[in-house]
């Protein structure tokens, strides 16, 4: 099978096209054949060592000094049970399903195997492959955040990159669960936020956060690029700041100190998955509250490419790998 291989850390020059025996699924296991996978941003920090200072010696230690010890990256998938292990009750060859393959990475392949009690679930009906490839990950991180955020109906939200990978579902999510939702976003990307639900969304380069001129309940960095001390005098008392991504060490102690200083929380850490998240998730899909953003489509002989764009720190939504499987 053909796979996207990742043998050292560095450029997206350092991902090639090689052939890599098909996996065979064990007893508890099913095999899928990858129809979508993303180019994400935590991908490419992986491929690209951006690793928090004071974290890089551990990190490397638990994923490989000189490159990655899982080759074939890939956080999550969209595709078909191609084959089922002797033991495996959930699925039937044929099911369409979607998956984040977590520490185990892998979706930058053809095919993959993965244990029946993955996060994966049959895909929505209402959803294309690639549209479900981009679930996994970026939605259940959102989803995690804004419940640690314990908002309810008629709370101010605001979501600072808003038309993002993380962004664009958060502005969804925060509208299910009854919230006001201010985005904060790029010029370009305006129109595209205010579709997704944003009641207001707020300019980040002609408009300064301090004058916003409004108290949050819950303010959200989905890419961890929010001036954090502005951020935290605009909550309300005992509001949440919460940080999907944390990679520096000087915003790290700069949120330690806050939380301290004052009785609004500074919340970040590493989203878990689950699979009743995701059926949450596919729930609001079905429902038609919960769409995914497309910004470009790649093959996945086009990976490096991909990573190259998502390393510009511009795409609206989501980059999506569609992979042209010899077996279709």
């Amino acid at each position: 099978m053909k796979a996207i291989v990742c043998e050292k850390y560095g450029s997206p020059d350092v991902l090639q096209v090689k052939e890599l025996r098909k996996p065979v699924p064990g007893d508890d296991e099913v095999l899928v054949k990858i129809i979508a996978t993303t180019a994400n941003a935590a991908d490419a920090r992986i491929r690209g060592a951006v690793f928090p200072s004071i974290f890089k010696f551990p990190v490397k230690l638990a994923m490989g000094f000189k490159g990655p010890r899982k080759k074939v990256l890939g956080l999550e998938l969209s595709g078909a049970v191609e084959a089922i292990g002797k033991n495996v009750t959930q699925y039937q060859v044929g099911d369409e399903v979607f998956a984040s393959t977590g520490a185990g990475f892998g979706a930058y392949a053809e095919f993959i195997c993965l244990s029946e009690k993955a996060v994966m679930l049959r895909k929505p009906a209402n959803m294309t492959f690639e549209e479900a490839a981009a679930v996994p990950h970026c939605a259940l991180a959102a989803l995690h955040y804004l419940q640690k955020g314990n908002l309810d109906t008629g709370q101010k939200v605001m979501i600072y990159g808003a038309s993002g990978g993380i962004g664009t579902y958060a502005v969804q999510i925060a509208k299910v669960f009854g919230a006001k939702v201010t985005g904060v976003c790029s010029t370009a990307n305006i129109e595209l936020v205010k579709s997704l639900g944003a009641e207001e969304v707020i300019d980040y380069k002609k408009d300064e956060l301090s004058k916003a001129g409004a108290n949050y309940d819950v303010i959200f960095d989905t890419i961890g690029k929010a001036p954090i001390t502005q951020c935290v005098n605009l909550l309300e008392e005992g509001g949440m700041y919460l940080s999907a991504v944390h990679l520096e060490l000087s915003r790290i102690l700069e949120g330690i100190k806050l939380s301290i200083k004052s009785n609004k929380k500074v919340i970040g850490g590493v989203a878990p998955y689950s699979r009743e998240n995701l059926n949450f998730l596919k729930g609001l899909i079905e429902e038609g509250n919960l769409n995914t953003v497309i910004d470009k489509t790649y093959s996945l002989e086009q990976m490096r490419e991909a990573h190259a764009y998502v390393d510009t720190g511009h795409k609206k939504g989501h980059v999506v790998i569609r992979i042209e499987n010899e077996s279709e």
